[in-house]
């Protein structure tokens, strides 16, 4: 799951970049985002609506899009609240505070939607919505870590270099969750990271990740590609390539300081 440090870290295309990329080694892959927040949507086959960022990265994953990939989606409406999306079709309308009460309900169809992506994929990439770390919207969250630990799927944080502090970004985020959440963390994405990656390994030491990486993103999100054969568990995605030729995502953590773990490099 690549949840991220605030909103517009860039975790809608990274989602799209891994599900291309995974796509061309041959894996069935699907994205999914629990809740989306956004008046940009999709229409799927069925006439149901989706977040458009699930759309484009159903595109990347080469499928269709469909309902599941975006369970809960909530639509602004101004000071009267959001319009509520559940599974394609909209169920009603509430302000912000209201909302808080119905999220206990909606677990159940997201897991649902979940559950049948996982049933016709081989790998279900999740994204996450705003921050980890919003920890006063934290009870009863269906987006973020409320998900992660109810559907036991580990997190990949995900900063933005371009943001500035992205250290603190990423290590203020993990610290303010609670030892559980902060314990569903496996590995950082240093994100937008240009120039001579070795000049940031004493900050991904620092962040003392098992599984630490940079990327840039420089590609349309619709342009990302991959190359190459799917390989074993135990490898990491070294890097995808866009259309153009440029990386999009590079793992450049000291893997040779980890047990069993062997970076795929392409």
């Amino acid at each position: 799951m690549i949840q991220g440090t605030g909103s517009d870290v860039g975790k809608s295309l990274l989602v799209a970049g891994l599900a291309r990329a995974f796509a061309n080694r041959g894996v069935r892959v699907a994205p999914f985002k629990p809740q989306n927040m956004s008046n940009n949507a999709a229409v799927t086959s069925d006439g149901g609506e989706i977040g458009r960022a699930q759309a484009l990265q159903a595109r990347a994953a080469r499928l269709t899009p469909r309902i599941d990939m975006n369970p809960v989606l909530l639509k602004p409406q101004g000071a009267s609240g959001a319009q509520i999306i559940v599974q394609g079709r909209v169920v009603g309308q509430a302000k912000a505070r209201d909302y808080q009460d119905l999220k206990p309900r909606l677990m159940r169809p997201v897991l649902e939607s979940y559950a049948r992506l996982k049933a016709d994929a081989e790998l279900v990439i999740v994204e996450g919505a705003g921050s980890a770390a919003e920890i006063n919207l934290r009870k009863n969250d269906i987006a973020n870590m409320g998900f992660a630990r109810e559907a036991d799927v580990p997190v990949v944080l995900v900063g933005d270099i371009d943001r500035g502090g992205v250290i603190a970004q990423l290590v203020g985020c993990k610290a303010a969750l609670g030892d559980d959440d902060a314990a569903m963390i496996e590995g950082f994405i240093v994100n937008k990271f240009r120039g001579d990656a070795s000049l940031f390994d004493d900050g991904l030491r620092f962040v003392e990740a098992p599984v630490s990486g940079t990327s840039d993103q420089t590609a349309r999100g619709d342009a990302l590609g991959g190359q190459g054969g799917a390989g074993p568990p135990g490898q990491l995605l070294d890097r995808a390539v866009a259309a153009d030729g440029s990386t999009v995502l590079a793992d450049r953590g000291p893997e040779s300081e980890y047990e069993g773990v062997q970076v795929l490099r392409q």
